[in-house]
């Protein structure tokens, strides 16, 4: 019987993965990656670089994406809560500009497959929050992508987040409902949304 539990999202191509924990009064032990378990689940990925990110509260990094090098992506965190976010970026997709979310947190252990052909982005939760993600394709500066992480066509639900549309990417006047303010890199406050990216 397989070590981890792989469940299909609502959107094709996204996957929401459950190891199995063995625990006892000295802690525990689990699988957090088996190829057996995914190659069954119809998961034949291959990763070629492991990352790692620690973030503080109110930080949001995303919606990113790679154009001509898209990277799939099994991300998990160890240390902290964070609400993780995929949006649809397949034009031949039923489901192009839909997204879907999943919390991940260090208690839950849960993880999140995002396929190719998606932007991926979350909103860390707790005090701190570290991240781990496996990816199938290398990081290329140069073909990096992103949208608003506010676009209201996407209309992501950000838990915990306060605040009005001000038709930017900015971070101002958003907190989160304990009065911390939304962080966002300079970039990632720049991004426009998925109408004004991908003009067909």
């Amino acid at each position: 019987m397989g070590q981890i539990k792989v469940k299909k999202a609502p959107i094709d191509g996204l996957y929401v993965i459950e190891p199995t924990v063995h625990g006892d009064s000295r802690g525990y032990f689990m699988e957090t990656y088996n190829q057996n378990d995914m190659r069954d689940s119809g998961l034949d990925m291959v990763f070629v670089q492991d990352n790692q990110s620690m973030s503080e509260k109110g930080v949001l990094r995303g919606l990113h994406f790679q154009k001509q090098y898209p990277q799939g992506k099994l991300v998990r965190v160890i240390k902290g809560r964070v609400f993780d976010v995929a949006v649809d970026l397949r034009i031949e997709s039923k489901t192009y500009g839909k997204w879907y979310g999943v919390e991940l947190s260090k208690e839950n252990k849960k993880q999140f497959y995002i396929s190719e052909g998606f932007a991926h982005g979350f909103l860390v939760l707790s005090d701190t929050a570290e991240f781990c993600y496996k990816v199938t394709d290398f990081y290329h500066p140069n073909d990096e992508g992103g949208l608003a992480w506010n676009d209201p066509l996407i209309g992501i639900e950000w838990p915990e987040l306060c605040g009005v549309y001000n038709g930017s990417a900015s971070a101002a006047g958003y907190t989160l409902s304990d009065g911390t303010p939304l962080n966002l890199s300079d970039k990632d406050q720049k991004w426009l949304g998925i109408r004004d990216t991908f003009r067909f």
